[in-house]
């Protein structure tokens, strides 16, 4: 068995960076930005007003002054003139300020007739205009790689950028194996079960940007397992689940290195998780996660997703670990790192009691992995640990 750490490493080296393509902005959302983008232009383009009110001289606010209205600027149409001392310009918010207007009074702190505006109120501080570039300027950069974000959106159109570079969706073939599966909606015999793995992880990997192809159950035996491997053809990344141990109808293993798949290594120091397989077929990389389903999903956190990050140009990095205290005490930890289901809550995390590999209610009550290192001695309330958060 190796560690971990090993194994990570090992997946790495099976994958790189896919290749880059252009989208529109609109299809851009969630994508992971694959080259700096830079802005055109000045954000705001010109002062601007920030409320709605008059735009006058500094000096012209006073208590008590009265100006001549000589216009009015609004969004997208601006006063053509400029502002002397003693006049003001009707404005609203987002409008171009005015040449010679250095101060913007709010309508509220103003009477006002269809000519003239007297002041009445001088207890602001602000001039509520923004100057121009005052959110950015020509030039700015947004670096690369990061996934696009609604936010990151949103600042790309502002700098006029209509079209941008992003890292191609990994596609990922998703192979069931088992004679006892059946799909959800069917009708299991006596001796089946719901294949559940295969949805769970397709919407695990979905989520953070691959393209995820569901193949027909593979029962066990070497007809149906080549026949399976072979329809992922053309895929970046090839996912089996179960079948990868070594009883006498765990065959993905041998049925794959006779199609070509070079092992890269096999059972990992884990729990849950320990029959992990990985290796190469061709162009693409290959894991073969356990079959059972807490282990598979366990296994897609800890592996295949930062394997999906790597290749969307993210880095070569497990994911992050987080600190909590925990809320009981735990037991001595044996020789395998143990990815604890686990919840946190109010800064405490608590393992669940059961940790059976099959329990997918716990699963899917927990929101963190807490992980004991090999040989993790006992631990007493309140002491520190790292956790994975789901």
């Amino acid at each position: 068995m190796i560690s971990v750490e090993e194994a990570l490493n090992t997946l790495f080296a099976l994958v790189n960076p896919l290749e880059v393509e252009i989208v529109p902005l609109r299809e851009a959302a969630g994508r992971v930005l694959a080259h700096p983008v830079t802005a055109q232009r000045d954000q705001p383009p010109f002062p601007a007003s920030s409320m709605d009110g008059y735009a006058i001289s500094d000096s012209d606010y006073v208590t008590g002054r009265t100006l001549q209205v000589i216009g009015e600027a609004a969004a997208g149409t601006r006063f053509e003139g400029t502002v002397d001392q003693g006049q003001a310009v009707r404005i609203f918010t987002g409008a171009p300020v005015p040449e010679g207007a250095t101060w913007v009074v709010v309508q509220e702190d103003v009477d006002a007739t269809k000519d003239q505006i007297t002041i009445r109120e001088t207890s602001e501080s602000n001039p509520y205009i923004r100057p121009a570039g005052t959110d950015f300027k020509t030039g700015k950069t947004l670096e690369a790689p990061q996934i696009l974000t609604p936010q990151l959106i949103a600042l790309l159109a502002s700098m006029n950028i209509s079209k941008v570079s992003v890292t191609r969706h990994p596609d990922v073939a998703l192979i069931s194996t088992g004679t006892e599966l059946v799909m959800p909606g069917e009708s299991p015999g006596p001796d089946q079960i719901i294949a559940s793995n295969t949805f769970g992880l397709k919407a695990m990997l979905e989520a953070i940007g691959a393209r995820v192809r569901v193949l027909p159950i593979a029962h066990d035996t070497i007809p149906a397992l080549t026949t399976a491997i072979k329809l992922a053809k053309g895929s970046d990344l090839i996912i089996t689940i179960g079948g990868a141990s070594v009883g006498d109808h765990d065959l993905v293993g041998d049925v794959a290195e006779t199609l070509g798949m070079e092992r890269a290594f096999y059972k990992v120091a884990m729990r849950p998780g320990k029959p992990l397989m990985a290796g190469k077929l061709g162009n693409a990389a290959m894991i073969g996660l356990p079959g059972n389903p807490v282990s598979a999903m366990v296994c897609g956190v800890v592996f295949v997703q930062p394997v999906i990050r790597a290749m969307l140009g993210l880095g070569k990095t497990p994911l992050p670990h987080a600190k909590a205290r925990i809320a009981q005490d735990l037991p001595e930890n044996g020789p395998r790192a143990h990815y604890m289901r686990a919840r946190i809550e109010d800064g405490q995390v608590t393992a669940f009691e059961r940790q059976d590999s099959a329990l997918l209610t716990v699963l899917a009550q927990a929101n963190a992995l807490l992980l004991r290192p090999p040989h993790d001695p006992a631990l007493q309330t309140g002491a520190e640990v790292a956790f994975v958060p789901l």
